[in-house]
């Protein structure tokens, strides 16, 4: 294995609950940039975020130009979106496009924490879906069931 370089990843999200596909997300970013990039400091998130980023009065654009300008981001891949299509359609993500890489995740799904929320409150298993501790700490907390508010 060839040797790897430091890379910090700063994720944003709700991850609400965590599933095994955001945990995913951290991997195949890494994977994508041991290949591609030095050391560095990016802003990982889905294709779903950057699509956030076209989304009115949600993110300031000078945030955004920040982001993508000073650090960069490292996007992955979500059944349904076209991350190069969001880019093209934003000038600030058009004018810094060499600093977004874009990653495949090969493991296609879609998994979603709404359809966990919404799984757990029919009373629906999830095993596989999240890591075994967070499923333990949903049910200690009595979370996402009919009952909790």
């Amino acid at each position: 294995m060839k040797s790897r370089i430091p890379v910090v990843l700063l994720a944003c999200g709700s991850f609400n609950p965590i599933t095994n596909m955001h945990l995913r997300l951290f991997e195949v970013a890494r994977d994508h940039l041991h290949q591609t990039a030095g050391p560095e400091l990016k802003l990982l998130c889905g294709a779903d975020v950057l699509k956030t980023f076209q989304t009115p009065n949600l993110w300031k654009d000078a945030h955004v130009q920040e982001i993508v300008e000073k650090f960069g981001i490292v996007c992955v891949s979500r059944t349904g979106h076209n991350p190069k299509e969001y880019i093209s359609g934003s000038p600030i993500l058009h004018r810094y496009r060499h600093n977004i890489h874009l990653a495949r995740e090969p493991v296609q799904n879609e998994l979603s924490s709404t359809y966990v929320r919404q799984a757990l409150s029919q009373g629906h298993s999830v095993k596989y879906l999240l890591p075994d501790a967070v499923i333990a700490y949903i049910k200690d907390h009595n979370l996402y069931t009919r009952d909790s508010s």
